[in-house]
């Protein structure tokens, strides 16, 4: 009889202590193998001489007489998407997203961390080279009507190198600005790992700055026949040099850059209510960034940005009085058919991020009185990425390699071409298009690309010649990076 009362008493005592202790929500996919991937497909965007550590081996050297035209050194830097061509506008955006990703959750990547910093260094060293000389940004490599018109590998392309530059003549504020903030993220990036060059970076962004502040224009003025319509300024310069400041300021803790956000953050835009965060306008991301300095720094001066940010958020959030996003059917927040997934990522990095903030200043978002928490945030940014990962009406991942079903035919000329390795012979320009019209599968699978997702519908087709649906970009991928990261150490998987 005792026995029994001890062994009652004992499973008593184990039942409770069960139910007692903490347990992590169980997560509907492995963000950690997500993560990891998101950031091998960098490796496949890479222009220039691969090192030997190269894991996406199918891919090769190229590019590396990039800059010759005008005896510049523009060997290196990213591929933006399913093309040849190096445009530096999004090429920046993608560093400094990359580098924010690192900066917020860089803490919780583990082995990823040295991956994520690598990807940044790729981006970095080419904008060193592209910044070298005062007053000048060279911000394209390819003319993209001529690329366009061939389907190549990276490793054969024989379209003319055409190096594009803006300078005193013909400024770029917008692609000087993003330029500056991406070089300023990324110093604080390797602060500690690599202080030289941290330094060095730092001081770059100081004068690229400078030049971006002092000489304004938009770089699609004078430059529309090479830019656009790929990647045209539409947003205007003023949201980058509100952005390039903040990461300025950030960087150097100078008051210089303090001054210029609160006197000239009204003229470039920060009262606007844009809701879009892209490669294009970083007005919201401005506003979620500053908003930090005053909300966990304590820096009274600012705040405003916690209203900025708050409207902001307020108009993502379904069901509250200021909400102006629209969702798919199957709960897809969708902003337009082309690369729609872009802003999914963008969007989702900067929920979970004004969360973080949140969190630490115990505050939450009051939209029109309808309370808004952190955790709130978080869970509206989960159903994004698992909507991304497969849970969605199609039941597939929009991640190459990710998952049992995900895109086969992306628009990505090196990924549905054979490799050097399998085919040695040259593919010229021409020829390459049956490959693009092709039903077939990929030759090399693109792993961790992003494509540009579903329509409005929920509906994808897979089809390559679809770029709008089927072409990857590095700008989607880089904020998933701290999405990721954050998911991943949040249900116990890093």
């Amino acid at each position: 009889m005792a026995s029994s009362s001890l062994l009652l008493l004992l499973l008593l005592t184990l039942s409770s202590a069960i139910a007692t202790a903490p347990h992590r929500p169980t997560a509907s996919h492995n963000y950690r193998d997500a993560l990891t991937k998101s950031i091998l497909f960098y490796e496949g965007q890479r222009s220039g001489k691969l090192p030997p550590n190269q894991r996406m081996t199918w891919r090769k050297n190229s590019g590396l007489s990039d800059g010759s035209a005008m005896k510049v050194d523009l060997v290196g830097g990213y591929y933006d998407a399913g093309d040849n061509i190096k445009f530096g506008f999004p090429m920046a955006f993608t560093t400094t997203m990359l580098s924010w990703s690192v900066l917020e959750f860089g803490g919780i990547m583990k082995s990823e961390l040295g991956n994520a910093k690598t990807a940044i260094r790729w981006a970095t060293d080419y904008l060193l080279k592209a910044t070298s000389q005062p007053d000048t940004v060279f911000v394209q490599v390819g003319d993209a009507n001529k690329d366009h018109a061939c389907w190549e590998r990276p490793e054969d392309m024989d379209t003319q190198r055409t190096v594009i530059k803006i300078d005193r003549n013909n400024p770029g504020s917008d692609v000087a600005a993003e330029t500056a903030a991406a070089l300023a993220s990324a110093s604080l990036v390797f602060r500690k790992s690599d202080p030289n060059y941290s330094k060095i970076l730092l001081k770059r962004a100081i004068r690229v700055f400078a030049f971006a502040d002092k000489y304004r224009g938009s770089y699609s003025d004078g430059l529309k026949s090479y830019v656009c319509p790929f990647y045209c300024s539409y947003s205007g310069y003023q949201d980058e040099l509100l952005w390039g400041a903040a990461w300025l300021q950030k960087a150097t803790r100078s008051s210089a850059y303090l001054n210029y956000i609160q006197t000239f953050g009204r003229t470039l835009g920060v009262d606007e209510n844009d809701n879009t965060f892209s490669w294009d306008n970083k007005h919201a991301g401005a506003k979620i960034l500053v908003s930090k300095a005053f909300l966990v720094q304590k820096v009274q001066s600012l705040h405003d940005y916690k209203g900025h940010a708050d409207s902001f958020i307020c108009s993502l959030v379904p069901g509250t009085p200021s909400s102006q996003t629209q969702y798919t059917p199957g709960g897809l927040l969708f902003k337009m058919d082309d690369s729609n997934l872009q802003y999914v990522t963008s969007t989702t990095f900067l929920l979970v991020t004004y969360a973080k903030y949140l969190t630490q200043s115990r505050k939450i978002v009051s939209c029109g009185g309808t309370i808004v928490t952190p955790r709130r945030l978080r869970t509206i940014a989960k159903k994004q990425v698992d909507y991304l990962l497969g849970d969605n009406p199609m039941k597939m991942s929009f991640m190459v390699g990710y998952g049992p079903r995900y895109p086969k035919r992306i628009h990505h000329r090196g990924s549905s071409l054979p490799s050097i390795s399998t085919h040695p012979a040259k593919i010229n320009c021409g020829s390459g298009f049956n490959f693009m019209h092709s039903e077939s599968p990929d030759q090399n699978i693109l792993v961790g690309a992003v494509v540009g997702g579903p329509d409005e519908h929920d509906h994808y087709t897979d089809e390559r010649s679809d770029y709008f649906q089927a072409e990857p970009a590095t700008y989607t991928n880089a904020p998933l990076v701290g999405t990721l990261a954050y998911l991943a150490h949040s249900f116990g998987q890093i």
